[in-house]
């Protein structure tokens, strides 16, 4: 900037000539403007870019403070190319989350959540947790009955991609009747409403990156902020086979926007 300013200082310090005619007073333009393109590129006003654009669910995530800014990126590392060594993750996101995406409009909830599946199983219905929760979306079974699902010694559709997506996103829609905010419908997905709940009237705060939360739901939100920002950016973390559809994914978010 100091430079820039000595630039144009002399530039307007020389006689007045028609600058296409004064090769100098060209040169001293040209340097301005390179100054000018340089500032605008540098790693730190990319960084500050990026961070405004990062959006969970139409809400953007705070990370201009310090501590959410340093959660995030530690997670972001965690599914960056370098860390994964896979393309896995883009091969199931390709395969299943047109067809997720396409439900949840349906029911009007936030296209964001397509990613919880592949938090949560990592796409793989097969997988059941610790405590019984099972399918794509780890319904425990009291929870996929209630919200319409089959679970008994015979049938387990929560490990249908299609009727579990359709009572996930029901379950997802009774939250947001609780909390009226969809990142808080994220973490109350993994800790139960109950429980989130109770933490909010505990602490006298509603808002999800300042609650004090056990680790696992005080990470999720950052998994399925940072999920997403890997499968949309591509090539911003690695995966410089799927840089391709980057363009595609800001056309939409540029859309979205407007």
């Amino acid at each position: 900037m100091v430079l820039s300013v000595m630039i144009l200082s002399k530039l307007y310090s020389t006689p007045n000539s028609p600058s296409k005619k004064d090769p100098i007073k060209k040169a001293l333009l040209e340097q301005v403007e390179k100054q000018k393109e340089a500032i605008a590129l540098s790693p730190e006003k990319q960084k500050e870019a990026y961070y405004r654009s990062v959006m969970f669910a139409n809400e953007q995530v705070p990370l201009h403070e310090p501590l959410v800014g340093q959660k995030f990126e530690r997670y972001l590392a965690n599914f960056s190319f370098r860390k994964q060594q896979s393309y896995d993750l883009h091969k199931k996101a390709a395969k299943h989350l047109p067809k997720i995406a396409s439900i949840l409009k349906s029911y009007g909830i936030p296209e964001d959540f397509k990613y919880v599946p592949l938090v949560e199983s990592d796409m793989n219905p097969q997988i059941t947790s610790h405590k019984g929760a099972g399918g794509y979306w780890q319904f425990m079974p009291a929870t996929a009955r209630l919200y319409g699902l089959k679970v008994n010694g015979e049938v387990d559709e929560r490990k249908d991609l299609i009727k579990s997506t359709h009572a996930a996103a029901r379950y997802l829609k009774s939250l947001h009747k609780q909390f009226d905010n969809w990142t808080l419908v994220a973490a109350a997905y993994n800790v139960g409403g109950g429980s989130l709940k109770s933490a909010i009237r505990r602490q006298g705060i509603d808002n999800y990156y300042n609650l004090k939360l056990n680790r696992e739901t005080g990470s999720y939100v950052y998994k399925l902020v940072s999920m997403k920002q890997v499968i949309e950016n591509p090539h911003k973390h690695g995966y410089k086979r799927y840089a391709q559809t980057e363009d595609k994914y800001q056309h939409m978010n540029e859309r979205n926007l407007l």
